[in-house]
């Protein structure tokens, strides 16, 4: 019998756990990097002996697959995808591959900010009283967790790109947190590409599978009133009140005052948000999308209140390093658009010096206007090519320099730092043009900080 090729393109996380998941399921597994892959996941094929190569794409062998599993930081446009797509071959996400290989339910957390917060936080509640894995775009690769562990229920943090290669994927409960302009130089500038790519999460839903989202949203709402949805809606909202509705609706969650009410079939959760270890409006929204997701799984009103009280926040969101000399320094390199760093800025409460740059996605900075006027007293531009801040910007503060190291970014925050400033990484673009990663980044301003 002759074994289905599977070729994986991208020797990253999701790449090396999709090869361990194809060669255990009897495919013949074939990865290729154009890159070099870390010598770590090398060290991972080489000991189950999975045939691979880097710095290079054999042609040849890519273009005998049966099936693709694409890496979603490859875009379609790449001349090798639109080869292999005009062969005919299927190109799937690793969600789509591996979640063939399970029966759990999956929540799948989508949004263009708040994704690794939300999805951290409903694995933190559920995790109290379920067997549950974590992954998607964030921790193990989906497949790996599914050859070593597979877990009854997984929380998946979903990016665009990922469900932009699905065909069957279906999460029981899909959460989408906003739709704000993000990662538009991968769908050809036209915000509406990028609209249907995030509604993808729920193309295979049926009425059976729920769809918790922003009431607050316009983008989403407009969605939803001009296209027909077959999953069951939970909406939340902090200006709406969303009580249990007439025959057959579910209902959702809403803030009344200081309490956050969550109705599902009749049965309330009401929570004071005054010990919420998570601060700010947007993060009222996500612990309200967690505790909806908990609520539908029947985890007890006792356990969310107090998963909520003693969460511990993500590492490079909104990240207390250090105070010095009276000056916070906080990390908030996760912020890779605009829309992420209005909530950064929007949180601030003391006057701000902000480190700003990277590789721009056609990034709209307007929004951010009013709270540079508002909190902002200098901005550190720091990325390659400095040119459009410096324009957008130059005239709002009375200091603007720029630079490409990190370590410098910091020491000049620290020159211009007074007692009660703020020193706040927040970079509204992506980390590719100076740095490995976000995480990267946000390592690299941690330690240049200790170096104070």
């Amino acid at each position: 019998m002759v074994k289905t090729r599977l070729v994986i393109l991208g020797g990253g996380e999701s790449g090396v756990g999709t090869a361990l998941l194809g060669k255990a399921k009897g495919y013949d597994v074939f990865l290729s990097d154009k890159g070099k892959i870390k010598e770590k996941y090398k060290e991972v094929l080489i000991h189950n002996e999975i045939e691979f190569e880097d710095e290079q794409h054999t042609e040849s062998k890519i273009l005998d697959a049966d099936i693709v599993m694409k890496s979603p930081g490859i875009p379609d446009k790449v001349a090798l995808v639109t080869k292999i797509r005009d062969r005919g071959i299927q190109v799937v996400s690793e969600i789509e591959f591996a979640s063939k290989f399970t029966n759990a339910t999956i929540v799948g957390i989508t949004g263009s900010n708040g994704k690794t917060t939300t999805a951290s936080l409903t694995h933190h509640i559920l995790k109290q009283e379920l067997e549950v894995g974590l992954s998607g775009n964030i921790g193990k690769s989906f497949a790996q967790q599914i050859l070593e562990h597979d877990y009854p229920n997984y929380v998946l943090e979903i990016s665009s790109f990922q469900l932009d290669d699905i065909a069957d994927f279906k999460p029981h409960i899909a959460v989408l947190l906003n739709i704000t302009p993000d990662h538009l130089d991968r769908y050809d500038y036209n915000f509406d590409n990028y609209i249907a790519s995030k509604f993808r999460i729920i193309m295979n839903q049926t009425k059976e599978d729920y769809l918790i989202y922003d009431a607050d949203d316009e983008v989403i709402a407009e969605w939803l009133k001009s296209h027909k949805v077959q999953s069951t809606l939970l909406p939340f909202s902090l200006t709406k009140t969303i009580e249990n509705l007439p025959a057959g609706k579910h209902g959702g969650a809403y803030l009344d005052k200081e309490e956050i009410k969550i109705t599902i079939d009749n049965n309330q959760i009401i929570m004071s948000t005054t010990n919420l270890a998570l601060e700010g409006k947007h993060n009222i929204k996500n612990q309200m999308a967690a505790s909806t997701v908990a609520h539908l799984l029947k985890i007890r009103k006792q356990t969310i209140r107090e998963s909520l009280e003693n969460f511990q926040g993500v590492e490079h969101r909104l990240e207390e390093v250090l105070k010095i000399n009276k000056v916070r320094y906080i990390n908030d390199s996760k912020a890779t658009n605009v829309n992420s760093t209005y909530f950064a800025l929007d949180s601030m409460d003391a006057p701000t010096i902000w480190i700003v740059g990277g590789v721009d996605k056609g990034n709209d900075y307007r929004e951010l206007f009013p709270l540079i006027n508002e909190k902002v007293k200098a901005i550190i531009c720091l990325g390659v090519d400095n040119e459009k801040l410096l324009k957008t910007f130059g005239k709002m503060v009375d200091t603007i320099v720029e630079t490409q190291y990190m370590t410098e970014a910091v020491k000049i925050a620290y020159k211009i730092a007074e007692t009660g400033d703020a020193v706040l990484l927040s970079p509204a673009c992506a980390s590719f043009d100076l740095f490995e990663n976000y995480e990267d980044r946000g390592r690299q301003f941690k330690d240049a900080v200790r170096n104070l």
